[in-house]
């Protein structure tokens, strides 16, 4: 799931202007106080603020932790784990080299508009992805379609990459077929993303009247995204408004869900964007739940009688570097000067809850891909004061970059992080220059424009396959690292249209010890996101895809 990440397509800046503020509300949060009206409204505390109410012009969580109660693909993943099941397909398959994918779909499901889903509905919805033109065919707007079905019918950019989708068919009213050039290994798994979620075709009519406009590097996004009111979905929730003076989205619950009804009246995702705020929120009462729980704290809220669950690890934080913007950075000796420079284990025992691991590669170990063999890169100042005095930069200096305002699932405190490893390096004789940067859209966008010599981002993974994790940087150029090498590339992309999923597999391993090997970035530890709850909740089942559906929530 989403969590906002780094593109292996074109990283094309993206300025995310806000449009119509809505209309103040303030939250019914109902009583439950001996006998007066039961509470009926959730308030969650989340980090950030959505980019879009639009998931497929999105690739961040924050916009998907919304959209999800709203919108539905044609799979997801269990509730709490990371294997695929049925959503609005009950039932599908593939032919034997998968580019024929089937999809037996429900019965007797209605859009939050009226409109019957059927077949055609879910045609519609591919068919306007793959007909994008103009600004939406910029990787900022479109990079999940790219990323799991290529490009457009007509390639207005010349390096968005080429177009794997080929049509959909609807064969009856409840069975979509979906063609695709080659076999990927973003399939199945694509078509469980909350990007590939389906609208309704007439509200689809709508958003085709607007365009994402773009500037230079500037995105401004359709109007309809950043508001309520021409969007539906399929969910047990339809979104009702954006306050973006108050920060909070609010959502109904939609009567005519086709499933299991939400166990609350209304939910409302509120953004405070301090690990304090949030929990001081929770404390208060102000809020029912919030995520990202800083390790600090979980013991103190599990004394006072909070809930505090944690996650599986399904992520990583690496140490990024953008050899196109520090030529030191080009030397392999410096790379791992600067890997052996790291005390990851001390980033695991001092920043990280319980269940923190260090990173030997680009993927946590419960993902399959992960190799046991790769290079190792132990602590050692004074193997890397030899390495950079072997390389000719004694006395080096770079640029650190990293984020302000923003907590992340495998960042819980990002400047203390920063802290730690600055002192590391320090150490070894690297003089850093920091350079603190507001999280959206400043940071991710210099980060993704190469703009950054040092940074720390991550991933949450959207579904278990190694190609989601090592291809979303390495599978080609990307500004963010600023190198070329076919070794490398070669080698993540050796499995990618593999269909049988044990060679794929051993394919993502080897791929793993070249990335190593090479080393254009150092992975530095994978972290278990803890969330916290109400004592009178029955919270959600946790993913570690941080993929909650919050229409399991009830109050006790």
């Amino acid at each position: 799931m989403r969590i906002l990440k780094s593109r292996a397509v074109r990283a094309v800046t993206a300025t995310l202007v806000a449009v119509l503020v809505a209309a103040g509300c303030s939250s019914d949060r109902g009583k439950d106080d001996g006998g007066n009206k039961a509470k009926d409204t959730f308030v969650f505390a989340a980090p950030g603020d959505p980019a879009a109410l639009d998931p497929a012009l999105a690739s961040d969580g924050e916009t998907f932790r919304v959209t999800r109660q709203s919108f539905e693909a044609l799979l997801k993943h269990e509730s709490g784990g990371s294997k695929l099941t049925g959503a609005l397909a009950e039932k599908w398959d593939s032919n034997d080299d998968g580019t024929v994918w089937t999809f037996d779909l429900r019965k007797n499901v209605k859009f939050h508009d009226g409109e019957a889903f059927d077949a055609e509905a879910v045609c519609a919805n591919y068919d306007h992805w793959f007909n994008w033109t103009g600004s939406y065919q910029s990787s900022a707007v479109s990079y999940y379609w790219q990323s799991a079905l290529g490009g457009f019918a007509k390639n207005e950019d010349k390096e968005a990459p080429k177009a794997n989708y080929k049509s959909c068919t609807a064969k009856d009213e409840s069975t979509a077929v979906i063609e695709v050039n080659e076999p990927s290994a973003n399939l199945p798994g694509g078509f469980s993303l909350q990007a590939l979620a389906i609208h309704s075709p007439k509200a689809i009519k709508e958003y085709e009247k607007q365009d994402a406009k773009a500037k230079g590097d500037a995105i401004t996004y359709p109007k309809y995204s950043q508001e309520a009111g021409t969007l539906a979905g399929t969910g047990p929730y339809e979104i009702t408004d954006w306050n973006k003076g108050n920060k909070e989205v609010s959502l109904e619950r939609f009567d005519d869900y086709w499933g299991k009804k939400g166990g609350v009246k209304k939910l409302v995702f509120r953004t405070i964007d301090t690990e304090d705020g949030r929990r001081q929120a929770l404390q208060a009462g102000d809020i029912d739940g919030y995520d990202l729980v800083a390790p600090a704290d979980v013991e103190t809220l599990e004394k006072e009688g909070f809930q505090v669950p944690t996650r599986d690890n399904f992520n990583v934080l690496y140490l990024g570097m953008a050899q196109g913007k520090n030529k030191a950075l080009k030397k392999p000796e410096v790379r791992q000067a600067i890997a052996h420079a790291v005390d990851r284990e001390n980033l695991v025992k001092t920043q990280l809850p319980e269940g923190g691991e260090v990173a030997t590669q680009f993927m946590p170990s419960t993902v399959a891909g992960f190799s046991k063999n790769v290079k190792k890169y132990e602590h050692s100042t004074t193997k890397a004061k030899k390495l950079l005095s072997g390389a000719g930069e004694t006395g080096l200096k770079v640029e650190f970059c990293y984020p302000t305002e923003v907590t992340r699932p495998y960042m819980p405190a990002p400047q203390d992080i920063f802290e730690s490893v600055k002192a590391d390096l320090a150490k070894a004789g690297i003089k850093v220059t920091p350079k603190p940067l507001k999280w959206a859209p400043d940071y991710t966008d210099a980060v993704e424009a190469g703009s950054c010599a040092l940074h720390m981002l991550g991933w949450t993974g959207d579904f278990n396959d190694g190609f989601n994790f090592i291809g979303t940087w390495f599978a080609g150029y990307d500004k963010q690292w600023g190198f070329k090498n076919d070794k490398v590339f070669d080698a993540v992309n050796a499995g990618s249209k593999e269909a049988d999923p044990a060679a794929r597999t051993k394919a993502y391993e080897k791929a793993n010890e070249v990335i190593m090997d090479y080393l254009p970035g150092l992975p530095l530890t994978s972290s278990p996101p803890a969330i916290a709850f109400a004592k009178n909740v029955n919270p959600p089942e946790v993913s570690p895809l941080t993929q909650e559906n919050f229409g399991e929530v009830t109050f006790k």
